[in-house]
C-alpha cells in the first residue's frame, strides 16, 4: 500500500473510532414502573421510589432509564400495561400500587424480576413462597396497613365509647383486600360490641353515595379501609368526613393534615423507597428469590385536635399521650 493511501485509511479509521466505541458501550438498564394511578397523584410516592434508587446507586437518566406505565385508576388496564413492559424487555418491573398491580405483574411474566409493594401478606396472596425466601422472580415490601385495621377500629371505639354503630369503607374492585378487611373488622367489631356496616366506593362519584348511606345508618364513626384508591384521595375524603361531621380514622397522616380526625399507620412514601432500593439491588445483579420481603414495623398515631373540638369530641388523655403528633 502506498504511503498516501495508508494515511487515508488510517485517518478514516480514527474518524470512525468514537462512533464504534459508543456503539460498543452497554445500554443503560431499563426499569418498567407500573403504577395504578397517575403521576399527579403519586408525587410523594415517586419521590420515595427515586430516593430508594439513589440509595442503591442509581439515578434516572444518569445510569438507568425508567419506562412509566399508568393505569389511571383503571385496574382492568393493568394486564395490557404489564404485557407492554414485558414486550419492551425491561430489566426489572417495579409493580407499585398494591395487590392488583402485583398480581397482574405476576400473571403476565415469570422471568423478568418484579419488585412489588402490598398492604397485606404476600404469601397469602400467592405472590411469594415465603417472606424470608421469596423464590421465583418476585420480591418486595409489605406494610402493616391491613394488619392494623382492627387497631384503627379500637382507637375509634376508645374515642367514641358510647357509639354502637360504625361503618367501614372498602373498594369492591380490589376484592381480595376488601374481603380481608371486611372479615377482620367484623370480627373486631363483635369483640368490641359494635355493629359494623360495610360500605363500598370504587369511584369518586361513589363517595357521596357512601356518605349519604352512612348518615342514614346513623353510624357513630367510620374506618376508611386500606386501598390505594382511597390513599390518593385523602384530602377529598377528609373534606367529606368534616362536611358530614363523621368521626373517622384513616391510614395516613395526610388525611389528618387535610382536616380528617385521626390516622394510624406508617409512612406513605417509605414502602416505595424500599421498592426503589430493591430495584437497584436487582439491577446490580442480586436475585429477587434471595431478597427477603421487607416489612414495615413502625406505625404512628396522628390526631387533629381542632377537628375533634369541631365535632364536639373529648379526646382521652390516653390517646393524646400515644399520639406521634396532635394537629392543633
Amino acid at each position: 500500500m502506498r504511503r498516501r493511501e495508508f494515511f487515508i485509511v488510517l485517518g478514516g479509521a480514527l474518524a470512525n473510532w468514537p462512533l464504534a466505541a459508543r456503539a460498543q458501550q452497554p445500554a443503560m438498564p431499563v426499569i418498567g414502573f407500573l403504577g395504578s394511578e397517575t403521576p399527579a397523584l403519586w408525587a410523594s410516592r415517586l419521590q420515595g421510589f427515586r430516593q430508594g434508587l439513589s440509595e442503591a446507586g442509581f439515578a434516572e437518566g444518569r445510569n438507568v432509564t425508567i419506562e412509566y406505565r399508568w393505569a389511571e385508576g383503571h385496574t382492568d388496564r393493568l394486564p395490557a400495561l404489564v404485557a407492554d413492559l414485558v414486550r419492551r424487555q425491561v430489566t426489572v418491573i417495579a409493580a407499585t400500587g398494591g395487590t392488583a398491580v402485583a398480581l397482574a405483574a405476576k400473571a403476565a411474566n415469570t422471568k423478568i424480576p418484579i419488585v412489588f409493594n402490598v398492604a397485606t401478606d404476600p404469601v397469602a396472596l400467592g405472590l411469594v413462597a415465603s417472606l424470608n425466601r421469596p423464590g421465583g422472580n418476585l420480591t418486595g415490601a409489605t406494610s402493616l396497613s391491613v394488619q392494623v385495621g382492627s387497631k384503627r377500629l379500637q382507637l375509634l371505639r376508645e374515642l367514641l365509647p358510647t357509639a354502637t354503630v360504625v361503618a367501614l369503607l372498602v373498594n369492591p374492585t380490589n376484592a381480595t383486600l376488601a374481603e380481608t378487611q371486611s372479615r377482620d373488622l367484623q370480627a373486631a367489631a363483635r369483640t368490641l360490641g359494635l355493629q359494623l356496616h360495610v360500605l363500598h366506593a370504587s369511584t369518586e362519584a361513589d363517595f357521596d353515595t357512601a356518605f349519604v348511606k352512612l348518615v342514614q345508618l346513623r353510624a357513630g364513626g367510620l374506618v376508611i379501609g386500606t386501598d390505594l384508591f382511597f390513599n390518593t384521595r385523602s384530602e377529598q375524603l377528609a373534606a367529606l368526613t368534616v362536611r358530614h361531621a363523621v368521626p373517622t380514622v384513616f391510614q395516613y397522616r395526610e388525611f389528618v393534615a387535610a382536616g380528617g380526625l385521626m390516622s394510624y399507620g406508617g409512612s406513605i412514601a417509605d414502602p416505595y423507597r424500599l421498592v426503589g432500593v430493591y430495584t437497584g439491588r436487582i439491577l446490580r445483579g442480586e436475585k429477587p428469590a434471595d431478597l427477603p420481603i421487607q416489612q414495615a414495623t413502625k406505625v404512628e398515631l396522628f390526631i387533629n385536635f381542632k377537628t375533634a373540638k369541631a365535632l364536639g369530641l373529648t379526646v382521652p388523655k390516653s390517646l393524646l399521650s400515644r399520639a406521634e403528633e396532635v394537629v392543633e
